[in-house]
């Protein structure tokens, strides 16, 4: 919305959702989980009241504009992260040599052995309070911060990448094949 040379964005704070504000830190508490995220920019206002939560510019320009984009879609995943939460599917696939893949969470890492017949083992890391579940073929990652459990996923994803090989017949390894907020109701 424009008036007079300043753009807003009005989200607003859903049932069951406490949200703060204590200088540049944005609180957002659910029936999950608590979320927390640092919004500083010198134009760019995030003030909660009326129950919405408003992202403001008096006089943006186009990096501004942009901002308040941006602060809108994560104000929009946090209330999304400590209601529902967010959940990835992923695959591994292999044609020969089976992979045996593990979770340790002591290391808080994803371990994948035999990955094409190879000896040396690849490890995941595995980003914040993120949860991993393996059973048979399939690993679901869940969690309430979209960018860890999305982390998670790419980096499962990315250690049985192999450089120099045809990914169309060496189709070896994990693939995420399902992100529960991508699915269209």
């Amino acid at each position: 919305m424009t008036i007079a040379g300043i753009i807003e964005s009005h989200i607003a704070i859903l049932d069951g959702v406490t949200v703060t504000m204590d200088g540049n830190t944005f609180k957002v508490k659910g029936p999950k989980g608590e979320l927390s995220r640092n919004f500083s920019h010198p134009r760019v206002d995030v003030v909660v009241a009326d129950g919405n939560v408003t992202v403001k510019c008096e006089y943006p320009r186009i990096k501004d504009k942009a901002m308040i984009g941006t602060y809108a879609a994560h104000v929009k995943n946090m209330f999304k992260g400590v209601t529902e939460g967010f959940t990835y599917h992923l695959k591994v696939v292999f044609s020969h040599f089976p992979m045996k893949v593990a979770v340790n969470e002591k290391e808080k890492r994803v371990e994948v052995n035999n990955y094409m017949g190879g000896h040396a083992t690849r490890y995941a890391a595995i980003v914040g309070d993120t949860k991993v579940k393996i059973s048979g073929q399939d690993i679901t990652v869940t969690g309430i911060n979209i960018e860890d459990v999305g982390q998670t996923a790419a980096n499962m994803e990315k250690s049985t990448m192999r450089r120099g090989f045809d990914k169309r017949v060496f189709e070896d390894g994990i693939y995420i094949t399902l992100k529960s907020h991508k699915v269209k109701e």
